[in-house]
């Protein structure tokens, strides 16, 4: 995941776009998050089968945030969600 955020092999959701600009983030703050992150926990989607991480990293101004991805069918990295902690 970070790789693909270092390539810029990543797209966001209208969702996540949406919860970046109520938590005043940028892309960048969601770059650093996922570079500087951790994943917390892989969880399974019932319907799809397919596997989304919670990632907790931090924004080059130390706030703490979390991002849920995944891989999708083509290799990006999908950002479906971010909030702050």
């Amino acid at each position: 995941m970070q790789d693909n955020v270092r390539r810029r092999y990543y797209v966001t959701t209208h969702h996540a776009s949406r919860e970046m600009d109520e938590d005043e983030l940028t892309i960048f703050d969601v770059e650093c998050g996922i570079l500087t992150g951790k994943i917390v926990e892989r969880q399974r989607d019932p319907e799809t089968k397919e596997f989304k991480y919670r990632i907790a990293g931090k924004t080059p101004e130390g706030v703490r945030i979390e991002l849920i991805a995944k891989i999708g069918a083509t290799g990006k990295l999908v950002i479906i969600t971010v909030y702050v902690q």
